[in-house]
């Protein structure tokens, strides 16, 4: 099959013909239709998360239909549409996963990290972590639900209960989020790079109530902030736009450094803190709460030999939405 390969030494990535993979006990094996490109891809083949599987195929927000079961396999079916998301494998018996909280296991499994993920033609998954699609939908548009909208997802979770939603930083996962926020009545404001005038269009399109650069105070306090962007200095500025008792949630899994801030903007009970990857219980409960918002991901096709290039103009902060490899119809 053809995949496209991270190596190590650079963040090239090259196009490899290797063997389609077998499922083990447990596992299923997937025909890729598509792949989302998301920005924890760039962390990867830029360094900023260490040690990852090498040689690595990159790529966890998958959707595909079964191509084969692995032993043991009964709650999927062949050619069944299913997606695969960041988190694939937990060990199951640690004080996090007994008490919920897979998505904090002491030994995971990442897809796309430790476990190839769907940059190629095929790919297996353990058929725990495989959530069932819908079948008819257009698999470009559903990948960047996989991660974008998850995440979102569990950052509004713990961002707890809010009329009014900041969102630093409006790609893919914000894009997504502020359709559901406004199909649960909360008004979005929208924070984008100073001079972006097509996020901030982009963003009053989806519903947003107001858009303007990370820079600016929005017109009225904030309940919660969701920061995207992983920029550390967007942490204060958010501080400063959140009420007594609100929250700042950094929703990304790389951040460079928090700059230092007066203990005044942080005072009168507000709070910062992380998500951490996911769990299959906001899988389950994020995938029908999309489809009752009629979620419409803004999504730029490449085919799978220019991943490169998607990751490029991810990069750059070229896009508008989500960057989706397309692999096979």
């Amino acid at each position: 099959m053809r995949a496209m390969i991270f190596d190590g030494e650079s963040p090239r990535l090259s196009l490899w013909d290797i063997p389609i993979p077998e499922p083990g006990a447990g596992q299923v094996l997937i025909r890729v239709e598509a792949c989302g490109v998301c920005r924890t891809d760039l962390h990867v083949v830029d360094g900023d998360l260490t040690f990852p599987a090498l040689p690595l195929v990159p790529g966890h927000e998958i959707v595909g239909r079964v191509a084969a079961l692995g032993p043991g396999v009964e709650a999927l079916m062949q050619g069944q549409r299913v997606g695969v998301p960041w988190l694939g494998h937990t060990c199951g018996h640690c004080a996090y996963c007994g008490s919920g909280r897979e998505n904090l296991c002491d030994t995971p499994g990442f897809t796309g990290y430790t476990i190839n993920g769907g940059y190629a033609e095929y790919c297996v998954a353990d058929a725990r972590f495989v959530f069932a699609l819908p079948e008819e939908a257009d698999a470009v548009d559903l990948a960047p639900l996989l991660c974008a909208g998850l995440i979102g997802y569990r950052s509004l979770r713990l961002a707890g209960p809010v009329e009014r939603l900041g969102l630093y930083g409006f790609g893919a996962a914000a894009h997504i989020l502020c359709q559901v926020a406004r199909h649960q009545g909360i008004s979005v404001y929208a924070f984008t790079r100073d001079g972006d005038d097509a996020a901030q269009n982009f963003a009053r399109a989806l519903g947003a109530v107001w858009a303007g650069p990370s820079s600016q105070p929005p017109p009225e306090d904030l309940d919660a902030a969701i920061i995207f962007a992983p920029v550390g200095a967007l942490v204060p500025l958010a501080l400063k736009s959140v009420r007594k008792g609100g929250r700042v949630v950094c929703g990304g899994i790389h951040m460079s450094n928090i700059p230092a801030f007066p203990y005044a903007d942080l005072w009168e009970e507000r709070s910062i803190l992380s998500v951490a990857n996911l769990t299959r219980a906001d899988g389950e409960a994020f995938f029908p709460l999309a489809e009752a918002a009629g979620v419409r991901t803004e999504t730029v096709r490449y085919p799978l030999e220019q991943a490169n290039t998607a990751l490029d103009d991810l990069r750059m902060g070229r896009l508008q939405g989500a960057a989706v490899l397309t692999v096979s119809g």
